[in-house]
Formats: structure tokens, C-alpha cells, sequence
């Protein structure tokens, strides 16, 4: 079994590089557009422009690694691109335009694709055993959760007002993610190669995910990952309009957040007693009913969301830990190269996040959703109310539920 201390050593990077994807992926367009003046939609398209281009290249960024000697030594040059590029996002000259937008999403990515799929990578190929290798997940995610909850708290902390924090998030990443690569590099003091390639083949992109196990793996990955992808779109909508608590959205996904973290090692255990497999379709199973319960909630239903967070987010420790784990169970037994895989791996998480909100949000509008306008539950809870109509000679009923209590009904 590998030594616990060095799994911690691996699982440190996780931090940095999710304290990254954070503000690249969800304060970048407010910044640029309100702060900077750019027109929202150039904004929107150079965004997607260089999101689909990131997500697309990740396969042959994996490809090529699998052509490399070490893995180490990628991810250290990686994470210099990947400061820079923050740097550049989080504190742009106020003549930034498009094409400053553009470049500096341009450097994080590459830098954050190498570093990433080349770290995926060598977790796998570096745990000996499965369960280790359920171990080098679970503690590269558990690290990661920690980072994005850094990243999402610290910007109103450092500095009032979004521009002010973000550009001194920017510099609390630079040290974060030296220390933390330093850590991880020297902590880790083995390397592995890339598997399953001596040089670079085209025609092997394809060949990764033509059948065999990985094939079937990755679909199952992708619909779940769309269907976790949904809520994650709608769930600030959902807060604000139907339970009328968009005050408190950070703490819901605080819970949220910290109980798929404290959650991991619980996944690890069911892992080792039931199998990877049967671990992960309960996670799937709690998802589900967490979900399908907030169908029913409604304005004032703050507690009962929480909890609805709370659930969801212990399913969460199982998508998270248990996926790469299985991948990393398949990679052991030599099918195809660990870089190709997770090149693949990342473009489907990438892919997911954009299917979700082309699928979810025109489906919502077509179904006469328009944001900022509250949305009520039917009410259930009606007090007839006398003296009975003299027209009709039928009593007339009060909604007596509080949010309600103006709507009567004959």
C-alpha cells in the first residue's frame, strides 16, 4: 500500500488547480462585463469560442503526453502557463478588450489541461493495488472541494467589491499553487511514463473509445455527469425564485460542497467492502431521491433544501472518488494509455457543463420560466371562510399558508 503520507503529497495539487477552475469558469464573464465595460455578448463568444476549442484539444493533449517520459515533469511546466493565465484573467489592464480576453484564456487553459490530464494520469499509473488507488482519488478530490471552497469565500474577504477581489485572488493563487506543486512533486518521489504509446498516432484518439471497457465507462460518465451537470446549472435559479433565498445561495453550496469532502472516506470504505461498481450506483440512488424531493419544495423551504444539499452532496463524494477510480482499476490492466483516457475523461466533464445549460435553460424558458420572477407551488392548505357568498350561497376559501395569504378562491 503506498505510505499515507505521500498520498496526501498527491492529493495537495488538487487544490490549487480547482482553486483555479473556479473564478476562470464562473467570475470571469461578470468581471469582464461589468467591471471592464464589454459588450455581453463579445464576452459570451470569445467564452465559448475558447471553451470549445479547450474542450476539444484535451484528447490530443493526452495522446501527446502518453508520448512523454515522465509525467512529473509536464504538470511542473504546466502550472507556470496556468499562473500566468490567472494573473492575466483575474487583474486585466482597464484597456483589456477581446482580444486580452481571448490570450489569457488561451494560457490558463493549456495550462490547466496539461497540468490536469497529466496529474489524472499519474495518480492512476502511481497506486499499486485498488484500493490505493481509490486512496489517490479520494484525496486528490477532497483537496479539491477544499479549494473550491477557498476560491468561491475568499474574494469578498480580501477585498470589497468583485473587481477588488478577484484581482487579489489572483495573487493568493501565485504562492498557493508554487507551494502546493512543490509539495506534490518533491513530496511523490515516484514518476511514471506514458503507457501504451512510444510515439505519437493520430489514429489512436479514436481508437480509445471504439468499444472495450472504457468505451462503456465513458457513456455511463457522460449521462450521469449531464444529469449532475443540470441542477448545478439551475440550482442559483432554483434558490433565488422558487425557495426565495438567493441571500443565503453561498451557504447552500457551502453544505453542499462540505458534505461531499467529509463524504469521501465513507465512499472509500463502501468501496472496499461492495465493490467500486456497487458503491457508485448507490451514490447514484441517493442522488436521485435527493433530487426528486426538491420537486415538491417551495417559497420558505430553506431547511428543508439544506438538507436537500446535504444529501446530494454526500452522493457527491461517490461521483467524484469512485469514477476516476474505476478508470484507474482499467488503466492497471494496460487496455490504452493513461493520458489518451483522461484527455477523453476531461473533455466529457467539459462537455457535460455545456450540454446542461444548451439542454436545461431553453427547455426552462420554453416551459414560460423568465428569471426574477417568483414561482409558487400550488397551494394545499385552504380555511373556508364565512359568511357564505349571498349571490351563490357557496363559501368562499383563503389560502392560509403564508406566502399566500392574498389569494382567495371561490
Amino acid at each position: 500500500m503506498l505510505p499515507r503520507r505521500e498520498v496526501l503529497a498527491y492529493g495537495v495539487l488538487g487544490l490549487p488547480l480547482a482553486f483555479a477552475a473556479l473564478p476562470i469558469y464562473v467570475h470571469v464573464p461578470k468581471l469582464y462585463a461589468d467591471s471592464l465595460g464589454m459588450p455581453l455578448a463579445l464576452v459570451g463568444g470569445v467564452l465559448l469560442g475558447a471553451r470549445a476549442v479547450d474542450a476539444l484539444v484535451d484528447p490530443l493533449i493526452g495522446q501527446l503526453s502518453d508520448a512523454a517520459h515522465g509525467r512529473r515533469r509536464l504538470i511542473g511546466w504546466a502550472l507556470v502557463p496556468l499562473a500566468a493565465g490567472v494573473i492575466a484573467l483575474l487583474r486585466p489592464p482597464e484597456s483589456a478588450g477581446a482580444l486580452w480576453l481571448l490570450m489569457a484564456l488561451t494560457l490558463a487553459y493549456t495550462g490547466y489541461s496539461v497540468a490536469n490530464i497529466n496529474y489524472q494520469a499519474w495518480g492512476a499509473q502511481l497506486a499499486p493495488t485498488a484500493l490505493d488507488r481509490t486512496r489517490v482519488v479520494a484525496a486528490r478530490e477532497g483537496f479539491g472541494l477544499a479549494g473550491v471552497v477557498l476560491a468561491a469565500t475568499l474574494p469578498a474577504a480580501l477585498a470589497p467589491g468583485s473587481a477588488a477581489g478577484l484581482a487579489a485572488l489572483a495573487l493568493v493563487f501565485v504562492p498557493l499553487v508554487l507551494v502546493a506543486g512543490a509539495l506534490t512533486l518533491g513530496g511523490v518521489d515516484r514518476d511514471t511514463a506514458g503507457a501504451g504509446c512510444a510515439r505519437f498516432r493520430p489514429d489512436a484518439l479514436l481508437a480509445v473509445v471504439r468499444g472495450g471497457v472504457f468505451g462503456r465507462l465513458l457513456t455511463v460518465f457522460a449521462l450521469g455527469g449531464i444529469a449532475a451537470a443540470v441542477p448545478a446549472t439551475t440550482v442559483l435559479f432554483f434558490v433565488d425564485d422558487v425557495i426565495g433565498a438567493g441571500a443565503r445561495a453561498g451557504w447552500f453550496l457551502a453544505a453542499y460542497f462540505v458534505a461531499g469532502g467529509f463524504s469521501l472516506p465513507l465512499w472509500v470504505a463502501l468501496a472496499r467492502r461492495w465493490g467500486k461498481a456497487h458503491a457508485w450506483l448507490l451514490g447514484m440512488a441517493v442522488s436521485v431521491i435527493a433530487f426528486a424531493w426538491a420537486a415538491g419544495l417551495g417559497t420558505g423551504d430553506d431547511v428543508a433544501f439544506a438538507l436537500i444539499c446535504l444529501a446530494s452532496g454526500l452522493a457527491l463524494g461517490a461521483d467524484l472518488a469512485l469514477p476516476p477510480a474505476i478508470l484507474a482499476d482499467q488503466l492497471a490492466r494496460g487496455e490504452a494509455g493513461a493520458g489518451a483516457c483522461f484527455g477523453w475523461w476531461n473533455f466529457v466533464t467539459k462537455a457535460n457543463l455545456a450540454l446542461a445549460a444548451g439542454l436545461a435553460l431553453p427547455l426552462l424558458a420554453l416551459l414560460g420560466y423568465a428569471p426574477g420572477r417568483a414561482m409558487r407551488r400550488p397551494c394545499t392548505r385552504w380555511r373556508w371562510c364565512m359568511p357564505a357568498c349571498r349571490s351563490c350561497s357557496r363559501a368562499w376559501r383563503r389560502c392560509c399558508c403564508g406566502a399566500g395569504a392574498i389569494n382567495w378562491e371561490r
